[in-house]
């Protein structure tokens, strides 16, 4: 997954590199429609957060802060602002006592060697009067090759619900390899995204 780094220097050169490097895919955007492109593992997850105007704005400023992948259990670096452009690189730590996880979920892996980090570039935002969220696709160096997305939305009635939206398919050969265990990883980060989101809104969290 990735490419292995250790260290601040590690990750500045890792993060020179993928600024350089163009969407290792062609569907860019894609997220931002109704249907998600053929030829890719496609899903949505979505789950109900709060209701009202507070909630909504509160489940907005947490997912456009990174708050959903750091809520995960992932580094964000350099971890400014999602803005269309941006770079950034997605962070599984190596392997360390953690903070307690919402939900009481099961961990995402976390591995006894240097720091993997997972090159992505924002593609899309949007802050709407019924919609805040934004998308990254996948740089050379990602294990898979696809977008995803994540969202707040609000109801006319007041509910108010995150959904992640993906396409993906492996880019590189141990992520092909692992089959099912890549699914399985995929499937458990994206649980931990709902879960990190309604957490964020009930305790209050930006």
């Amino acid at each position: 997954m990735g490419c292995g780094v250790a260290g601040e220097r590690g990750l500045r050169r890792a993060y020179a590199r993928a600024c350089g490097a163009e969407p290792s895919y062609g569907e860019v955007g894609a997220t931002g429609g109704s249907a998600l492109p053929g030829g890719y593992r496609v899903f949505r997850r979505r789950i109900r957060v709060g209701y009202g105007q507070d909630a909504f704005e509160r489940a907005g400023a947490y997912v456009l802060s990174w708050g959903v992948q750091r809520g995960a259990g992932f580094g964000v670096y350099p971890g400014t602002p999602a803005v269309p452009g941006a770079t950034t690189l997605v962070v599984l730590r190596p392997s360390r006592r953690s903070r307690p996880r919402p939900g009481g979920t099961a961990a995402l892996p976390r591995l006894p060697w240097p720091r993997l980090v997972i090159p992505c570039r924002v593609v899309w935002t949007v802050r709407a009067a019924e919609r805040i969220g934004f998308a990254y696709g996948t740089l050379p160096g990602h294990p898979e090759c696809g977008e995803e997305s994540f969202v707040v939305g609000r109801e006319a009635d007041g509910l108010v619900w995150f959904e992640v939206a993906a396409f993906s398919r492996p880019a590189r050969w141990f992520a092909r390899l692992g089959g099912p265990l890549t699914r399985l990883f995929q499937d458990l980060a994206t649980r931990r995204y709902l879960l990190a989101v309604a957490a964020a809104v009930r305790e209050g969290s930006h």
